[in-house]
């Protein structure tokens, strides 16, 4: 007797990166699966996330970097920017990319994918599209929407958020971002060094709150040298007619002028209207979804992966909980999602991070904790291309081993990804030293700071006690010899 047509194996709610990887992973196992997505396949990374912002940000470096020409010998100059250029390349990527998500790929691959608003309907079934989509397990993957601060007057003002300011097509003359954390600042700097007169406003007191204080001194003061204007420890108030009341920490209030306000405060679970307490999967106080280390929900046929779990938003973060839920889901496995994830802040420089901060290690070890860093203004690669700013901090445990590290520095991003090997391996900060790294590259910027880690360690006390005695043994017994 042939299966329904209408009965799968599993069915992914969302076709975003995580719900995209899962439906792949298991089509390409030979199950019978389904993606249903009510918007545009491709989700947050491809439309309005890291495609587009990263697309923006290297016509903004291009013309810091010819502004800056001087660093490198040549003589600076000022681009003529057409902010509508800018933003047809940022189209550009994204149809270029836009293949590689597309429905028609994914059904080549043998996803069924139903483009319609889906919703649990009771126990095995999603409602979608007019249709009943049987299925075995399933998976949310519903991602986040950008979230507006309780300001009175911000939703109705025009306000941008990263859904939207990939609609402009001019630059705005002043613009107000609210949030300093990575995308605030990323593309805050943007439109900063494309030419609008840009104010970061910022409720704590620094910016990129969880990164190591000098990555977030860094950050603002080349946010400064940028034309912008950082106004940290500030509340948004009010929002008035081309003017946003904020107010300081001992009560001061202030006005900042402004065309456009883009919102960059954090973002919310989409969970709402997908019928989840119909199959029992509980959410937060914040609306994310719940789930165990292998991603499993409260219902034990139903798991969820990404940003609808409040964890770290990332898109890597998305895929690899695809990887680790849908084996889980369709095979029974117990794989769980690793914890040791990094991430980059992709500002100039770019603020890359793993692990513990030095602040986390202090606080579980104390002075048996190891920091190390490194300077680029030392780094010949660094020297040389005229980027002489940065640091590398690695962070160790009392045996020495790599549990954290921060790379603000150029292509910080890159040089993250050998770290985080070491730190899942649970590997030494010296095994970092005894890398051999390519000469002159950027990369050797933690295996510098990893160097002065092992010098650091034979300068101890009892080690030069130690290497004093065995040498003058080693000495008599040349002598004997």
């Amino acid at each position: 007797m042939p299966r329904s047509r209408n009965r799968y194996d599993l069915v992914v709610l969302g076709g975003g990166t995580g719900g995209i990887v899962a439906s792949l992973i298991a089509a390409r196992a030979g199950a019978r699966v389904a993606l249903v997505e009510r918007d545009r396949i491709g989700g947050d990374c491809l439309w309005t996330g890291c495609v587009p912002s990263k697309s923006l940000l290297a016509a903004a470096e291009l013309a810091h970097r010819m502004r800056h020409a001087g660093d490198v010998g040549l003589a600076p100059h000022e681009p003529e920017i057409d902010f509508g250029r800018v933003m047809a390349h940022v189209e550009r990527a994204i149809a270029t990319i836009e293949p590689q998500d597309s429905p028609e790929r994914l059904r080549r691959e043998g996803v069924h994918v139903v483009e319609a608003e889906g919703r649990f309907d009771g126990p095995g079934v999603v409602a979608a599209g007019g249709r009943c989509l049987r299925w075995r397990r399933a998976i949310v993957a519903t991602g986040s929407s950008p979230a507006l601060p309780p300001v009175e007057g911000l939703a109705e003002a025009g306000t941008l958020t990263t859904d939207t300011i990939w609609q402009l097509r001019e630059l705005p003359e002043r613009l107000v971002v609210l949030g300093g954390g990575p995308i605030g600042c990323e593309l805050g700097q943007a439109f900063a060094r494309l030419g609008a007169r840009v104010t970061v406003v910022e409720l704590a007191d620094r910016l990129l709150l969880k990164e190591e204080p000098r990555a977030s001194r860094l950050i603002a003061a080349r946010l400064r040298g940028d034309g912008v204007d950082v106004r940290v420890g500030r509340r948004a108030t009010r929002v008035g007619v081309g003017e946003l009341t904020v107010e300081g920490a001992a009560g001061e209030i202030e006005q900042i002028p402004f065309d456009r306000i883009l919102v960059a405060a954090g973002r919310s679970p989409r969970t709402r209207g997908l019928g989840l307490e119909r199959v029992g999967v509980e959410v937060d106080k914040n609306g994310a979804v719940i789930v165990d280390a292998s991603l499993r929900t409260t219902a034990r046929s139903v798991y969820a992966v990404g940003d609808v779990t409040g964890m770290l938003p990332f898109t890597h973060v998305a895929a690899h909980h695809a990887r680790v839920a849908t084996p889980n889901a369709l095979f029974h496995a117990r794989r769980k999602a690793d914890e040791t994830v990094p991430w980059v802040t992709f500002t100039d420089p770019e603020v890359a991070r793993i692990g513990l901060t030095e602040a986390e290690a202090r606080e579980r070890w104390g002075d048996r904790a190891w920091v190390t860093a490194a300077e680029y203004s030392e780094l010949d690669r660094a020297i040389a291309g005229g980027q002489p700013y940065g640091f590398t901090t690695l962070v160790g445990d009392p045996r020495g081993r790599l549990v954290g590290a921060t790379v603000a520095a150029p292509a910080g991003g890159e040089a993250i990804a050998e770290l985080a090997a070491w730190v899942s391996r649970r590997a030494g900060i010296d095994a970092v030293s005894r890398t051999v790294h390519a000469y002159p590259t950027l990369a050797e910027g933690p295996a510098r700071a990893a160097d002065a880690h092992v010098i650091a360690r034979y300068a101890r006390p009892h080690v030069k006690a130690l290497t004093r005695t065995a040498l003058a043994a080693l000495r008599v017994l040349g002598g004997r010899a």
